[in-house]
């Protein structure tokens, strides 16, 4: 009986094998470098991703030039952020020191850092281009869906983020009509937007279209960092998922030893590659996670604040004027922060999804019959336990289905200290109202004894 089960699960098995050999002769396989390229030449546009032969399907052809165009127009790029964030902090300097003054050198800050992050990811780009071609030839891909899920997320992200600009645009227009109503349309729009710039330097329009094309820059980099890891998240998962589709139908069947011995060297190579990819790019994703946390909590802050419908930025040398401009504050605000929670939560699942696919194998390896364990499950059940497979921030901390909660926990913990700080100044006049009132009661009973 055992004989005969082990005859037709071989033969199951040497099948399999087969009609694998001929899917890969008669089909054309699904590659890394096609699944995001439409992704990786958005990213270049906006100075992201310096490197030559990036769209080429031709691994030998990616390479990084540091003297060419592409690299120039990035460091072009860093520059008009750099400058940014020091005229931020001489506005800053200028004015007192709040939250919403600080945030602007924040927001370019990791812009900038962004930058850098996307720079160092390209000077190792073509290494990690050949180290995964060398994998899909070894292991090639199926998965037709990859590349339409990386163009759809890509698609929505970019719509949403249009949106959130234009109601950003329409809030600061309806503010500026109100701060600057004795100036032209232009004019007005971008003093109001961006008084860390023309509040020290005359208005012209060409700073001005400048300063616009680096703040359009900036809102792009800040939504490409988590469309980025997204879309390398749903390469990696499909890699481990290659393991999986291979092991789910040799649950609990009588199969040989070499069967074991390949479907474990296909997991060490895809948990090799996860641990390649992390090193390139765990820089990028431990900024997307402490960006994205920055500003929900910032954003959730300005929400419970009763003047989000007032303009804040009304300032000049002479006067400060707070007026209310109507709901277009309201709206923007709104839509950013669910925008911004739901791109968080996304990033965190499909993330994660790296690591659960990890373990897939652990609970079809402890279903092994008896009759055919032998050392290659053992090796490869110790293998699937004792090994974290997942991205990390900076090696920080590993993104599981659990960091989510942490994350969460934070958010709550930290907003409701910020509420209570914002409170405090309003409780502290109370205060000092109350102890007046007592201390003139206390006088007008002695002078009435």
């Amino acid at each position: 009986m055992l004989l005969r089960n082990y005859k037709q699960n071989l033969s199951f098995w040497t099948s399999a094998k087969k009609s694998k050999i001929h899917k890969i002769q008669s089909q054309e396989t699904v590659t890394f470098q096609g699944s995001l390229k439409l992704v990786l030449f958005i990213g270049q546009l906006f100075s992201l991703f310096p490197v030559c032969g990036l769209l080429s399907n031709d691994a030998n052809k990616v390479k990084f030039v540091p003297i060419s165009w592409k690299c120039g127009y990035s460091m072009l790029s860093m520059i008009g952020q750099l400058f940014i964030i020091v005229m931020c902090i001489l506005y800053v300097a200028h004015f007192e020191t709040t939250l919403n003054g600080t945030t602007p050198i924040i927001f370019y800050g990791v812009t900038f850092i962004s930058m850098i992050a996307f720079i160092r990811a390209s000077r190792r780009w073509p290494e990690l281009i050949q180290h995964i071609s060398k994998s899909e030839e070894l292991d090639p891909s199926f998965d037709f869906r990859l590349k339409k899920k990386c163009n759809i997320t890509l698609l929505l992200v970019l719509v949403l983020a249009i949106l959130e600009h234009i109601f950003s645009i329409r809030s600061a227009y309806s503010a500026s009509q109100i701060c600057y109503p004795h100036t032209g349309f232009y004019e007005g729009f971008v003093r109001y937007l961006y008084p860390w710039v023309f509040d020290f330097l005359p208005y012209s329009a060409a700073l001005g279209m400048v300063t616009q094309f680096l703040n359009i820059q900036s809102h792009f980099i800040w939504n490409f960092t988590d469309l980025f890891v997204i879309c390398m998240s749903y390469y990696l998962t499909s890699r481990l998922d290659l393991v999986n589709k291979k092991l789910l139908p040799a649950q609990g069947k009588y199969l040989p030893e070499i069967f074991w011995r390949t479907t474990r060297e296909t997991y060490c190579r895809a948990t090799k590659l996860v641990r390649k990819v992390d090193e390139i790019i765990n820089g990028i994703l431990f900024i997307s996670f402490a960006n994205n946390l920055f500003f929900v909590c910032v954003q959730l802050f300005n929400t419970f604040d009763d003047s989000v419908d007032m303009v804040g930025l009304c300032y000049n040398y002479s006067e400060r004027r707070t007026k209310p401009v109507g709901r277009e504050p309201v709206i923007y605000l709104l839509f950013s922060l669910g925008f911004l929670i739901s791109r968080s939560i996304t990033v965190s699942l499909i993330a994660s999804q790296v690591n659960l696919a990890s373990t897939v194998p652990a609970p079809i390896l402890y279903d092994v019959p008896s009759a055919v364990y032998c050392v290659e499950v053992q090796r490869f059940l110790e293998q699937v336990n004792g090994d974290n497979v997942a991205l990390t921030g900076l090696q920080f901390f590993s993104v599981t289905r659990g960091l989510l909660l942490s994350v969460a926990g934070t958010i709550v913990t930290y907003e409701l200290v910020m509420v209570q700080f914002n409170q405090a100044p309003a409780s502290d006049s109370f205060t000092e109202k109350l102890v007046e009132n007592n201390i003139s009661t206390i006088e007008t009973f002695y002078n009435y004894s």
